[in-house]
């Protein structure tokens, strides 16, 4: 077995596994019919990247792959722990800043990518600061009412923002690091209750992340701080690029933010993304800045005898 090159970087505290090189040939295509190819065929390097022994359930893979768009540089497939991700922002700047570390971007580049949910761009505006034009974003619910176990009634909004989100503003919890269990305990009611109430988003696509807002505090220079649940249960360590898309598509609905105003979102661990929206027909084309830095570079190898090598999965356990 061929090993994967791999090179990690954080974006905001947030893992980034970028497979650059290694994957096997998913056949061409669009970037979602390579997701379908690797989910199906070779799963295994999905679970032997993003999943312990090497992984853990915050590490997010990137995938690249080629492009079957002409005006597209590369195609990624995103996954995590658990499965597969429609599109992550985090991860799309860590992507930029570890193709400037290979010499293949430099400053003032443009990065197109094909994802299975549209292109995106990533310009490299400094050494470690990525500006990534996402994907259309939009608020499809809001106010929406569910009775969470153990909490009472909670309201929030459906948004999509390259995943869909369900977002909590109004709530009694502490966003704090110090309150990390108790987020994470009202975030998974939160998703039960969505799943018991039927509630999902257009077309019946399941809402798999729950993001809390509070205010930023004092001594952090921004507009508010976010505990962000992500699909498999983890927290996201940054301030989350799809999430923060999903936000700003909400408070332009709510009239509350105009094109071209900056809105500074912090994450649980104070790092910052910068947005602002674009209006178009259907609702607005976030553009989210932050950092990221790279921090490793791996070779992963397979060994016949390894166990484990594909990674821990429920048909490894004994």
């Amino acid at each position: 077995m061929d090993p994967l090159e791999v090179i990690d970087s954080h974006t905001g505290g947030e893992p980034t596994r970028a497979v650059v090189s290694g994957i096997p040939d998913l056949g061409g295509g669009t970037v979602s019919d390579q997701l379908l190819r690797m989910r199906n065929e070779c799963d295994w390097v999905r679970t032997a990247v993003g999943g312990e022994p090497r992984g853990s359930d915050t590490m997010v893979g990137a995938a690249l792959v080629p492009a079957a768009a002409a005006d597209c540089d590369l195609g990624v497939i995103f996954f995590n722990n658990v499965g597969y991700l429609k599109m992550c922002v985090h991860g799309t700047i860590g992507v930029a800043v570890t193709l400037a570390f290979q010499g293949r971007l430099a400053v003032g580049e443009t990065l197109r990518l094909e994802t299975c949910v549209g292109k995106v761009a990533a310009e490299l505006v400094a050494e470690n600061t990525v500006r990534v034009s996402n994907v259309l974003s939009h608020r499809s619910a809001a106010g929406v009412e569910l009775e969470v176990d153990g909490y009472g009634k909670v309201r929030g909004d459906v948004a999509w923002g390259g995943n869909w989100f369900f977002l909590v503003e109004e709530h009694s919890l502490e966003v704090a690091m110090s309150n990390l269990e108790q987020l994470g305990d009202f975030c998974t009611k939160v998703r039960a209750a969505l799943v018991r109430d039927g509630v999902s988003g257009e077309d019946g696509a399941e809402i798999d992340h729950i993001e809390v807002f509070a205010p930023a505090g004092d001594g952090l220079e921004a507009d508010s701080r976010n505990y962000v649940y992500c699909p498999g249960g983890a927290y996201d360590r940054s301030p989350c690029g799809t999430g923060t898309s999903a936000k700003l598509a909400c408070l332009h609905a709510d009239g509350k933010l105009e094109e071209g105003e900056v809105w500074r979102q912090a994450s649980i661990l104070g790092s910052i993304f910068e947005g602002r929206v674009k209006v178009v027909e259907g609702g607005v084309i976030p553009e989210i800045t932050g950092t990221a830095y790279v921090n490793g570079r791996l070779e992963v190898l397979f060994q016949p005898d390894d166990p484990f090598g594909f990674g821990i999965t429920p048909g490894t356990i004994s």
